[in-house]
């Protein structure tokens, strides 16, 4: 189903199943050794969705679900989450290590950076998403007995509201210098909406703000690559609808578009992150864009 203004979801549907996707495809790297993400799999476990469980648990092989050569499936998107997460990770750490005490991850989804990561003493972190997806991960990651490793704070917002006066209810201090974590997040915006999320961080943060941001082009030829896969997945199972979820439209690149708003900003291909892990690269058809990961810290504001 097409996206709509103001639609709704939970973890099983819609955009929200992506986030599900997501944290099965860490609890498979974690079981195959690549990351550590020992939370992902018992929060895919309590969502439901029996594929991206059996996927989690590793009773899925990519031979079965995975058309063969194909750029995009459960194995490749996998791999991909491991160099996203390992890229992401050391991100954080270095911006915290170097002084950063306030964190912001938006669209957290079922993101246990919160739980799983060594945070500096005095770090207070804060997690946006709606208030569903925020309870659920709270529920259920305290009844497995986990706790944060940081002030960790909810902020239950949709980020098509007012999330930044949310964020500043929550005790965010726009004065100190943020770690902004923007994390499979802006193919599901509008390219408007784009524009205004990525001038809401710059009118947040103060100078020597870091950034990290994950830039997904929508070709035609991208998204049919996509559609190709998400088809075959049905058919082994998959009851998740993840068609029509991307916003089309000519959209800005995200990585000008800081620069020109005072940031420094550092691409990183997703092909390379994959050969640099020594993981397979897919091959890509004429069209089909490069996803990347844009790494940014504000010179001034």
């Amino acid at each position: 189903m097409a996206r709509i203004d103001n639609d709704t979801w939970d973890l099983a549907t819609s955009v929200g199943a992506t986030a599900t996707m997501v944290a099965a495809g860490r609890a498979r790297a974690t079981r195959e050794r690549l990351i550590d993400d020992p939370f992902a799999e018992p929060l895919v476990r309590a969502v439901g969705v029996d594929f991206f469980t059996r996927w989690a648990a590793g009773e899925l092989s990519a031979d079965e679900v995975d058309i063969p050569g194909h750029p995009w499936g459960m194995q490749p998107m996998t791999d991909l989450l491991t160099v996203r997460t390992r890229l992401i990770d050391q991100f954080i750490g270095d911006a915290t290590a170097s002084g950063l005490s306030q964190a912001v991850i938006l669209a957290s989804g079922l993101d246990a950076r919160g739980y799983r990561l060594s945070w500096p003493a005095e770090t207070v972190v804060f997690e946006i998403d709606q208030q569903q997806v925020t309870d659920f991960k709270t529920a259920t990651l305290a009844g497995a007995g986990a706790e944060p490793t940081v002030d960790l704070r909810a902020v239950p917002v949709d980020l098509r509201d007012d999330w930044p006066a949310a964020l500043r209810h929550a005790g965010f201090d726009p004065q100190r210098p943020t770690v902004w974590v923007a994390e499979g997040l802006l193919a599901f915006l509008p390219p408007e909406a784009q524009d205004r999320l990525l001038d809401n961080i710059t009118d947040l943060s103060a100078a020597g703000s870091r950034l990290v941001v994950e830039i997904f082009l929508s070709t035609p030829e991208s998204l049919e690559v996509m559609h190709t896969t998400s088809q075959n997945w049905y058919e082994h199972g998959l009851d998740a609808r993840l068609d029509d979820l991307w916003y089309g439209g000519e959209r800005h690149d995200v990585a000008p578009y800081l620069d020109e708003r005072g940031w420094q900003t550092t691409r990183h291909r997703s092909a390379q992150l994959l050969a640099d892990a020594g993981l397979p690269v897919p091959q890509r058809n004429d069209g089909q864009t490069e996803n990347y990961y844009c790494t940014a810290q504000l010179t001034g504001n």
